[in-house]
């Protein structure tokens, strides 16, 4: 045991290069002493490690501290925390047990499961009426090791593309899942930083018209252990061990072999290369809860460092951690340390790793205080207002499993949500509905759609003053990672998950699907061809209804494509085939992704798609209160052309509406749906001198729009009729007319 020179005030957590060293802070408030454990690789040693200690001095206001001279970049480090073994109190200091810094900018290695990553000894949890007893042995050659990392990036800066909201376009992917067999990445760059940002993955994003490529979790994890056991392993990544370090097994192998620095490297030049393209990168951050599950959990870091200020408990006796997450901890968004660490990963990866924004799971939990959640809890406050922060992308899960946990359009501004309600009425519509109607039960209308393709007014719309946040806050999706495919929503009405291995209990049993009747794929050669063209067109209208609302769209990576997941809707341990996107193009296929690119395009060149403010039915004014366009921002028609009645709003009957948009710049766009299951005569609405037809659900591919049979070709006049075939969406276009030799629209 060694002691070290005092460190630079005031602390900054973790391990950072210092001169002739490292500084070195760690917060553990309850600790009575805390060692730093240098390890080296020693094959004499029985577990193949050598470690020299550096008692740390402290604590100052809960953290320890210390300058240790000697330490360079690549050397593992880990902590040992000194004080009461105490779980009647949630106390569980325990010296033998090698724990991860929580600041940690680099992790190595993996957790083996047994007696030596559990701080108690195994069984004596369970036995009534008693404590837990601590265990003796040792963990450092069976749990992962924090690394000093160099954080120099010896490459020019990139300028951020700072794409605005309203033209924003999210695709949702697996850093892994989105190359592992994307045919023109190079074999070791598959399912690496590296493939995410090579010029192959870049020129399928580019040409489909998506802005800002929105990752699944890379902090570092752990497999829980139930996956372990069945072999199986957490591959969407909710299970954090570190909320600074890159998860290492997704850079490649050669920056892998590197170590710790160059894992980082990885990560900062994806992030570059991709703002070269043009394409912003979101982080899918998981700071509600960790990897040591629950009260009995794994002891790696936070729990063996300071229990009661990381972890939310019950406020019984004996001690045991409050899960408003599922996840058998959630970390206690009360304590202002909790914050800090949140807000310091955050400002890490925006300063340092150059990222443009992130998306909170479960993000409920991180605004929860004593009374439950509020939107001025002091982490949202701070996203509001901090310089590093306030400027990104910030987008909330608005939802967790504790008390009161649905809170969809009641977070504060900058924050867009994910607008779950969006989803559902589109998968009702759609789906649900012409399911019933297929079977003589009445479905839900035109209402709930209408309020989601007008960008969700009535969720995001309450603010002070009124409509402060725009259209864009909601985040659209019809599908996520969670949940089918927008293939697999066509073709299965029940989950398939078996292939997870707890008897397909797992997954969400509201699936709002529809298989068209048969259940699952329909091969050639079988029953049951006719309805596949159906299958599609529902595909492309789920598709049409997301990239041509008002809002911010998200895309799952692959549903351009119709990847399926073979019915698995909770594909979370699923690490192969049936979560990695497929390339794989069939006939049907490439013609979805030239309507994707399709809609996408049309959405970009047309301000009336695409509207950043909430729509006031009325003619805009200027701010010197003059009108330069007597059309109203919107306004909606019945399948007659006519204004629509109060009582046809609730009538589950009506399933036919035109909206008709305007932009300020004059363009305009008439979108008609016919939910019915027969065809409708539509009496087109005013808005324009003359319609243009630009995509109809009906057709296959982009370019047979205009040739369904029906006669009326592209160009059609308000006023005129037009039939539209059932369960179909149509997009028109406004064309102006010529006054005094102006282009004016009418």
């Amino acid at each position: 045991m060694t002691s070290a020179a005092p460190s630079p005030t005031p602390h900054r957590l973790g391990a950072r290069l210092a001169g002739d060293g490292v500084d070195v802070a760690v917060l553990a408030s309850h600790a009575t002493g805390v060692d730093l454990c240098l390890l080296d690789p020693d094959p004499s040693s029985p577990d193949g490690w050598s470690e020299r200690r550096v008692a740390l001095q402290g604590p100052t206001h809960g953290v320890w501290h210390a300058h240790v001279p000697g330490v360079r970049a690549g050397q593992r480090y880990g902590f040992r925390a000194h004080g009461r073994w105490d779980p009647q109190s949630g106390a569980r200091y325990n010296p033998a047990k090698l724990l991860v810094d929580p600041y940690a900018r680099g992790i190595v290695g993996s957790v083996e499961l047994g007696q030596a990553v559990h701080g108690h000894r195994i069984g004596s949890a369970g036995a009534p009426g008693r404590l837990p007893e601590p265990d003796g042995t040792d963990s450092r050659a069976a749990v992962p090791h924090s690394v000093v990392v160099d954080e120099r990036f010896d490459a020019p800066p990139v300028p951020r593309p700072s794409v605005p909201w309203s033209r924003t376009v999210v695709y949702e992917a697996h850093v892994k899942g989105l190359t592992m067999n994307l045919p023109g990445v190079p074999p070791e760059l598959r399912g690496t930083y590296a493939g995410a940002a090579h010029p192959a993955t870049i020129e399928h994003l580019r040409s489909l018209g998506v802005t800002t490529l929105e990752l699944l979790p890379v902090h570092a994890i752990v497999d829980e252990p139930h996956l372990t056991e069945r072999g199986l392993t957490n591959y969407w990544g909710y299970n954090t061990l570190g909320f600074f370090a890159p998860h290492a097994p997704y850079a490649t192998r050669a920056a892998q072999d590197a170590g710790a620095s160059a894992v980082l490297a990885e990560v900062k030049g994806m992030v570059r290369l991709l703002h070269e393209a043009g394409i912003e990168v979101l982080l899918d951050v998981v700071l509600n809860h960790t990897c040591e599950g629950g009260t009995d959990g794994l002891h790696l870091s936070w729990r063996g460092l300071d229990p009661t200020v990381y972890y939310l408990h019950d406020g019984g006796l004996p001690a045991r951690f409050a899960d408003v997450t599922g996840c058998g901890n959630s970390l206690d968004f009360r304590r202002p340390r909790v914050v800090q660490m949140a807000l310091d990963s955050l400002r890490y990866w925006v300063e340092e790793v150059g990222v443009d924004g992130f998306r909170f799971d479960l993000a409920v939990t991180l605004g929860r205080d004593d009374d439950g959640f509020t939107p001025d809890h002091p982490f949202l406050v701070a996203l509001q207002s901090d310089p590093v922060l306030c400027g990104r992308k910030l987008v909330a899960e608005p939802w967790d499993l504790g008390p009161g946990g649905w809170r969809t359009g009641q977070f504060p501004p900058p924050m867009a949500e994910w607008n779950d309600r969006f989803r559902d009425a589109a998968r009702t519509f759609w789906l649900v509905d012409p399911g019933q109607a297929a079977h003589g039960r009445r479905g839900h209308g035109v209402r709930d759609l209408a309020t989601r393709l007008a960008g969700s007014a009535d969720l995001f719309g309450h603010s002070d003053p009124p409509l402060l946040r725009g259209t864009v806050a909601s985040v659209n999706y019809v599908t996520a990672h969670d949940g089918f495919t927008l293939a697999d929503l066509v073709a299965y009405e029940h989950k398939h998950n078996e292939a997870n291995g707890e008897g397909n209990r797992d997954g969400s049993d509201d699936n709002r699907s529809w298989n068209h009747g048969i259940e699952g794929p329909v091969l050639d050669g079988s029953v049951g061809l006719e309805i596949v063209p159906l299958r599609r067109r529902s595909i492309r209208n789920l598709l049409g209804t997301l990239l041509l609302s008002a809002g911010t769209p998200m895309i799952t990576a692959g549903d351009e494509m119709g990847r399926t997941q073979r019915g698995n809707n909770n594909a979370y341990c699923q690490d192969g085939d049936i979560s990695w996107v497929s390339w794989r193009l069939s006939p049907w296929r490439e013609d979805l992704l030239a309507t994707t690119r399709h809609l996408l395009r049309l959405r970009r060149e047309n301000a009336a798609l695409r509207s950043p403010d909430f729509y006031l039915g009325r003619p805009r004014t200027a701010p010197d209160g003059t009108v330069h366009d007597p059309r109203p921002d919107l306004d909606w028609r019945t399948a007659e052309g006519r204004a629509f009645l109060h009582d046809q709003w609730l009538d589950p009957a009506v399933r036919t509406l035109q909206m008709t948009r305007t932009a300020p710049d004059g363009s305009s766009a008439l979108l008609v749906i016919n939910g019915a299951l027969d065809p409708v005569q539509v009496t087109l609405a005013e808005g324009a001198a003359s319609w243009e037809l630009v995509w109809d659900s009906v057709a296959e591919h982009p370019d047979e729009v205009g040739r369904n049979g029906d006669g009326a070709g592209r160009d059609a006049r308000p006023g005129g009729t037009v039939l539209t075939e059932p369960l179909s969406m149509r997009l028109y276009l406004g064309r102006s007319s010529a006054v005094d030799g102006r282009t004016e629209p009418v």
